[in-house]
């Protein structure tokens, strides 16, 4: 979370709160930062998310009725029984202390306070802002929330009891307080400002949360992994759910229609899936086991009901076992559940669950902000897998949320069937099936990054000669297609042979006998793909020297069918030149989605050095296996060409068409 940016209090300059040095710009003293807001407003809550997105190294946080219970003899409640001036005294202290600390160690302070108490039906409000908290504050951020949602609140906080006050009667009571304070602020060279709902909004702070922790996870051990797996809980790493068997264990005295099954009617409700039913879905947890050893012996009995899928459990092990591949939790249902049965499982400190379930966890889990987390994480991932449970138990909807999403932004995921004898989702062609426990899959998440196999002719003499008529400015139309294809045949003899290898087979020879002859290795289960249109002359040349191949022109990447793929060993993908890598490496991930083992072989007349060596591109080939680059020669040189300079035109004949 970033940190606020105010003014200087002598506005001479500005201060960054960041900064943790007393006297750093011009301002003469620890920054001691007060957040006030009715009672019910969201103060607690907010220094709780302050202190899990701010450093603690800069910062440090108190609630000011905890500082004062701990200095009072007796607690908060010999504290409420004291006289005024005893009370003013205790308050005094209490910031006193918080100013000390805060100067002592050079941290900028947060603290909860309370400004005004106002009972319904006096005619004044009692104003607990001291002059020692005047005198040591230097900024004051007020929780301007509406009086609605703050009466809402007090009516459903299950942790504390708070008198029934109306509406208009905290209306009024937030004007007082936020006007005395602004005076008071002024007077005493404080600076003040209100915070609204909008800027404050717990979907927002909720959602930065949940990235901090994901961040979190990912810088913490011994190296940066290469790999991070990624599982949702319940319904996926088992078949159970982890709160419909909490519910199921729950006692109540409830009579309500809805005390067995409270989260059905819950999510069932307007509220349906939203931010606010699932905290609510987390208060009514709070309601039923309020006291925290009560409420871990629940998980722990839940924990016990769960079985994980043993495909997913193997995975799960040998991750443990290695310092460059961590594996992440997501869950909307009960976190400690999860982190129970995974601790029975020997995974504890080896496997980070993100979510919540207890006010205690700050977090809340929902659908959509899982979505986002894990829709930011398959932007850069090679893999989408998609568990498929029994069809008694699985979410009859998620089908037809998998028909819109495939294939949109590069989402192409793959289904794991578990347990085995279940069935499929659609179809293979649309959801492709994987073995989690194929030893190609388990390679392609455990292998380390490698560098690329790729070979070149950059310094060879015929490679000098071959590229002599593909940059000559008046070499075009038919002949540069007949050079494009030399290359091709050229690149096919020399260096695939190095890579696929040869075999032999019968044919005659000129003295009427029988000899060997030699051909590429599977030549006959090979598919040759041109990336049009400029890769076809040099896929064309390639064809010539594995003239068995199957041949396949291809746009864009879902050109290439399944079907395409059944029965072939290895696909050629050829394209005149490579800039950048991008369009090659999304055809590789759509070849990779459809079949985990083919070899796959990249020709090109030219490639940009950068795309096969240091570029996040590079970065990315690097993850797939039986991947190789081949090419006539590398170029330093980053050109995207346009017109008369564009080898699609030139090849073509159509540089009029860009000019």
């Amino acid at each position: 979370m970033q940190a606020p940016y105010i003014p200087c209090l002598n506005g001479t300059g500005n201060h960054d709160l960041m900064s943790t040095n007393p006297t750093s710009a011009n301002c003469p003293n620890s920054v001691i930062i007060g957040i006030y807001g009715l009672p019910g407003s969201g103060k607690s809550f907010l220094l709780n998310i302050l202190k899990l997105g701010l450093s603690h190294a800069d910062f440090s946080f108190y609630d000011g009725s905890q500082v004062i219970a701990a200095g009072t003899p007796g607690g908060l409640e010999a504290f409420q029984n004291l006289n005024e001036d005893d009370q003013e005294r205790a308050r005094g202290q209490a910031i006193r202390k918080i100013k000390q600390e805060s100067f002592q160690s050079g941290k900028s302070a947060l603290v909860a306070g309370h400004a005004m108490f106002w009972a319904e039906g006096e005619g004044v409000g009692q104003l607990v802002c001291t002059q020692a908290d005047l005198d040591t504050y230097t900024h004051i951020i007020y929780l301007d929330v509406p009086a609605r949602d703050i009466a809402e609140y007090r009516s459903s906080d299950q942790k504390r009891s708070r008198p029934a006050v109306s509406i208009a009667h905290l209306s009024k009571w937030q004007q007082e307080e936020k006007s005395q304070l602004r005076q008071l602020c002024r007077s005493h060279d404080i600076l003040f400002t209100t915070i609204t709902q909008r800027q404050i909004s717990m979907d927002d702070m909720n959602t930065r949360l949940a990235q901090q922790r994901i961040d979190e996870f990912i810088m913490n051990g011994p190296e940066r992994p290469e790999t991070v797996l990624v599982f949702d809980a319940d319904k996926t790493l088992a078949p159970q759910d982890s709160s419909e068997l909490f519910w199921e264990l729950a006692s109540t005295s409830s009579a309500e229609a809805d005390a067995k099954s409270p989260l059905k009617n819950l999510f069932s409700s307007r509220l349906h899936y939203s931010y606010t039913a699932f905290r609510q879905a987390t208060l009514l947890c709070e309601e039923a086991i309020g006291d925290d050893e009560e409420y871990d012996d629940r998980c722990e009995k839940v924990a016990l009901t769960i079985k994980m899928y043993s495909e997913l459990l193997d995975l799960l092990h040998l991750a443990s076992g290695q310092t460059h591949v961590r594996a992440l939790v997501l869950t909307c249902g009960l976190r400690r559940v999860w982190e129970k049965v995974l601790k029975r499982e020997g995974l504890a400190t080896t496997v980070t669950v993100v979510g919540g379930g207890r006010l205690s966890d700050a977090l809340v889990m929902t659908p959509a902000l899982k979505a986002a987390l894990v829709t930011q994480m398959l932007q850069v991932a090679n893999q989408a897998i998609v568990v498929t449970g029994d069809k008694t138990l699985r979410s009859a909807s998620m089908d037809e949320a998998l028909t819109r999403s495939i294939g949109k932004a590069g989402f192409l995921p793959r289904q794991a069937v578990l347990p085995s004898n279940a069935a499929a989702r659609l179809d293979a062609s649309r959801l492709p099936l994987v073995q989690l426990t194929d030893q190609f899959f388990v390679d392609s998440i455990f292998i380390r990054r490698q560098s690329l196999h790729l070979l070149h002719a950059t310094d060879r003499f015929a490679a000098k000669l071959l590229m002599t008529p593909t940059r000559d400015a008046s070499v075009f139309g038919p002949a540069l297609r007949d050079a494009h294809s030399q290359v091709g045949w050229y690149l096919a003899t020399e260096f695939c042979t190095q890579i696929l290898g040869v075999e032999t087979y019968q044919v005659s020879h000129v003295q009427g006998h029988q000899t060997d002859g030699y051909r590429v290795l599977h030549e006959e289960k090979t598919l040759i793909v041109p990336l049009m249109r400029g890769g076809e002359p040099m896929a064309l040349g390639i064809n010539k020297a594995l003239p068995l191949a199957m041949f396949l022109h291809a746009k864009n990447p879902s050109d290439v069918q399944y079907e395409h793929l059944q029965g072939r060993v290895t696909i050629f993908l050829v394209d005149s030149v490579i800039n950048t890598g991008q369009s090659i490496l999304e055809f590789v991930r759509h070849i990779r989605h459809l079949h985990a083992s083919i070899r796959i072989i990249v020709v090109a007349g030219v490639i940009q050095a950068k795309s096969v060596s240091t570029s996040r591109v590079a970065l990315e080939f690097s993850r797939f296996r039986r991947l190789s680059f081949i090419a006539l020669r590398l170029s330093d040189n980053q050109f995207t060409g346009r017109g008369s300079t564009d080898t699609g035109h030139r090849l073509f004949n159509t540089v009029h068409l860009d000019q």
